[in-house]
């Protein structure tokens, strides 16, 4: 397999919103750069990266896939990412080690909600940007509308450096106004063209988007300006140069046009690509953290430096096990080399190394600083890990994955799958960390949590067939908590019984007080003249706080109490620790009911974030959830909306705020406190939880 240096590299992050032509598009590219011999389709499940079942099911990316192709003497590493907002980590995972992105945008329907998603992502890693302007050959594709859309929306610095001839059905010519010639595509789809000289209805655009392209181009450097103000004009290579370090530093956004299904204009990527985009080293070094936290380290991209590398994302192949994908940021990583993964100080030895393409791998024998690559068999090491050589103390920063916004419980369909269920979870854990699974010990429930439900019903379907346990997924129990209102001064119990031989005696005095919330819990010894003796004031405490886990009136925590023992009696021989216990909780669990009990439940502040004309609608939502607003941010064309609002309000909360804002809607959520439940709806959980109890004890 052909080894690249640094300099002959590109990194690129194919994004957009879902349906924009990612797929297609990195489809195109390979067959146009001769790494494939046939140009697959999406609705014929025959793509490169679009190889899962549940891809090839769904006829959507639900993972990044990386590819790559060589293009004049260059390898060009392509990362084909899912458009759908559920697999958004998979985008960040992508972007933190691409050097350019590759904004897809539909010519019909433009700047759409994962658009404004994956543009925000961009500005986070800093990656430069090209605008692709796909989808040109369909019916009613609109450039000149898409192209002020797009610098209204997104930048008022994208320069196109393309416009169609001729969009809709005819789609088959680009004016390219860097060269002012047409490029005119063959038909067949095989991505060649001839260039052509610009129609004569066509040069006035031609002029007018060329001087357009001068003064955006001149502006992002003084020296420039200058040279333009005198001449009127920049030379070719002025302008390449000039354009190479706009895009690298995010000053300016080059636009092209392409149909991906026709394969129009993906040529004129690959070129665009290889010309105007950085190389790894360009981008400068690379930050990392010394790993004894000794500081920021500057990594610079060489490949004669310490080998360190950092993992991206983790694959489950079947018959392979797990694939680290990883991007060398230093050196040059070999089979059998020696590392330590830096962010758990263990050695691993890197086994075969591969290039990837989709599911074909090929086997290599050096991979150099900036190139993109796998390796099979990492002990341990898993996504956002470190690994270096031992002259190298680094650690790169993680990817920053969303924040999980959507819960369910699983339930498992049949008995003794719990081991098998936990070995999947944490598998698919480890290759989606934006898949999140945790066992509640208080509410005896495995609780899985993602980006939104395709997203969890992908995982359980992945469980399935991978490991072949079938689970449900089902709302999950929200963890109130029990306390009261009231001073009971004295609850008293006597537990007293006599089995022949030695019987049982335990007799309390119990005060109950409320505390301020979050107090939790306080028991207070008062016994005065040893009415109860002192050994058996423990056994009290404890039948009192086992009494609290299981709740009184609706089986969860008792919190926010102050039980004082103030007196009892005792027998010299019957009395005993259990007797104790018994008759404290008792005497709890009496004093409890009389004491106001009520029901608290677990109260969240969220941030939601909204376009402007869906806030009365958003505000009116969190209203009807018994929400209370605390207050607003502007943010450019978006709302934030600050409220409180109960945990029993929020599941399904992100696919109902999707709909309600066409997909616009974000929101991030936080445990705040404990605030009592009204009483009609305390009255309806007591209820369900007492039938609960009853089915139990039937069962």
């Amino acid at each position: 397999m052909k080894e690249f240096t640094p300099d002959h590299i590109r990194n690129v992050c194919l994004i957009g919103h879902g349906g924009a032509g990612k797929t297609m598009t990195a489809e195109a590219m390979l067959f146009s750069a001769g790494a494939t011999t046939r140009l697959g389709r999406v609705e014929e499940g025959n793509t490169v990266s679009d190889y899962r079942m549940d891809e090839i099911e769904r006829q959507i990316s639900v993972s990044s896939s990386l590819l790559n192709c060589e293009w004049k003497a260059n390898k060009i590493n392509i990362l084909d990412t899912p458009g759908y907002t559920d697999f958004t980590g998979d985008v960040k995972s992508a972007l933190r080690v691409s050097d350019t992105a590759v904004l897809l945008l539909k010519a019909v329907e433009g700047v759409e909600v994962g658009t404004e998603i994956v543009w925000r992502y961009t500005q986070e890693y800093k990656n430069g940007t090209i605008i692709l302007v796909n989808k040109l050959d369909q019916e009613n594709a609109d450039f000149d509308k898409i192209l002020a859309q797009a610098r209204e929306i997104l930048s008022h610095d994208i320069v196109p450096l393309q416009f169609p001839l001729k969009q809709g059905l005819g789609f088959d010519s680009i004016v390219d106004v860097m060269r002012m010639k047409l490029l005119k595509f063959q038909a067949g789809g095989n991505g060649k063209y001839v260039e052509e000289e610009i129609p004569a209805a066509a040069q006035a655009k031609a002029q007018e988007l060329r001087q357009q392209l001068l003064e955006l181009i001149a502006e992002t450097d003084e020296n420039l300006l200058n040279t333009y103000l005198e001449k009127g004009t920049l030379t070719p290579e002025e302008l390449k140069t000039a354009l190479r370090a706009g895009l690298r530093e995010r000053k300016l956004f080059p636009l092209l046009c392409a149909s991906a299904t026709q394969n129009i204009g993906l040529s004129s990527l690959l070129d665009a690509l290889v010309e105007f985009t950085p190389a790894p080293a360009e981008r400068g070094p690379v930050q990392a953290t010394g790993s004894h936290g000794e500081g920021e380290i500057a990594v610079v991209q060489d490949p004669a430096g310490a080998p360190s590398l950092f993992v991206f994302k983790t694959v489950s192949e079947s018959h392979v096990g797990e694939l680290s994908l990883f991007r060398v940021f230093s050196g040059t990583v070999s089979p059998g080399l020696d590392m330590v993964n830096g962010s758990n100080a263990k050695p691993e030895r890197l086994a075969q190394l591969f290039v990837m393409s989709g599911k074909e791998r090929k086997e290599i024998n050096h991979l150099m600083a900036g190139d993109l690559g796998a390796v099979v068999k990492l002990k341990d090491t898993h996504t956002n890990d470190t690994l270096s050589g031992k002259s190298f103390s680094g650690v790169f920063p993680p990817i920053a994955f969303p924040e999980s916004v959507f819960q369910m419980a699983v339930v498992p369909r049949s008995k003794g799958d719990e081991d098998k269920i936990s070995t999947g979870l944490h598998s698919m854990h480890q290759e989606d960390p934006t898949f999140k699974f945790r066992v509640d010990p208080e509410l005896h429930q495995t609780i899985v949590s993602g980006q939104g439900e395709v997203h969890l019903d992908m995982m359980v379907k992945r469980l399935k067939q991978r490991y072949n346990v079938d689970v449900d997924l089902v709302e999950p129990r929200v963890p109130y908590r029990e306390t009261i209102k009231a001073v009971v001064k004295d609850s008293e119990y006597k537990h007293k019984k006599q089995t022949g031989g030695h019987g049982q005696y335990g007799h309390v005095h119990l005060r109950l007080e409320p505390l301020k919330r979050g107090q939790g819990f306080e028991f207070v010894d008062e016994i005065v003249g040893g009415v109860v003796p002192g050994k058996f004031i423990p056994a009290v405490e404890k039948g009192v706080i086992e009494t609290m886990k299981d709740g009184v009136i609706a089986g969860y925590p008792v919190v926010d109490v102050r039980v004082a023992l103030h007196y009892g009696s005792y027998h010299d021989v019957d009395s005993s620790e259990m007797a104790f216990k018994i008759a404290g909780s008792m005497a709890f669990r009496k004093g409890f009911q009389e004491a106001k009990p009520v029901l608290l439940e677990p109260i969240y502040n969220i941030e939601v974030r909204v376009p402007d004309d869906a806030m009365g609608d958003v505000m009116g939502d969190i209203s009807s959830r018994r929400g209370k607003i605390a207050g607003m941010d502007s943010a450019g064309r978006y709302q934030v909306i600050r409220a409180t609002v109960p945990a029993a309000e929020l599941h399904k909360y992100a696919t109902v705020l999707r709909s309600m804002t066409g997909g616009r809607g974000v929101y991030t959520a936080s445990m705040s406190h404990y605030e009592e439940v009204p009483r009609e709806q305390a009255e309806k959980i007591i209820a369900a939880a007492e039938k609960n109890k009853n089915k139990e004890q039937e069962a």
